[in-house]
């Protein structure tokens, strides 16, 4: 990942509106700041979400509380809690969906 160009930019993720991401099951509440093709987000996944696509994008993860499982769709999974994180790259190692019993809230940079 190479960051775009562009000015020191401070963001106050309590004024980005939050975006209604629906899932296979429950929901995902996200905001973002996007500049150049650099997206970074703040994602609140509800109890009981599940992804309702598989994801070839690349991304950096950081569970900031609660806990996910990132589930590969070549049958692998990994359980995620506050302090563990992920990285991968664009059509990298496998296609991936994430999944959250109990609800979890995450940085990601992609």
């Amino acid at each position: 990942m190479k960051l775009p160009p562009m000015t020191f930019t401070a963001l106050d993720w309590t004024a980005l509106p939050p975006l209604e991401v629906p899932g296979e099951q429950s929901v995902a509440q996200e905001r973002s700041f996007e500049q150049g093709g650099l997206r970074v987000r703040l994602v609140d996944y509800q109890p009981g979400y599940i992804a309702d696509h598989w994801c070839d994008r690349g991304h950096v993860l950081y569970v900031l509380s609660g806990e996910m499982t990132v589930v590969l769709k070549d049958g692998r999974d990994t359980r995620l809690t506050p302090g563990m994180g992920f990285c991968v790259s664009d059509f990298g190692d496998a296609a991936h969906a994430v999944h959250s019993e109990t609800g979890c809230r995450a940085f990601i940079v992609d």
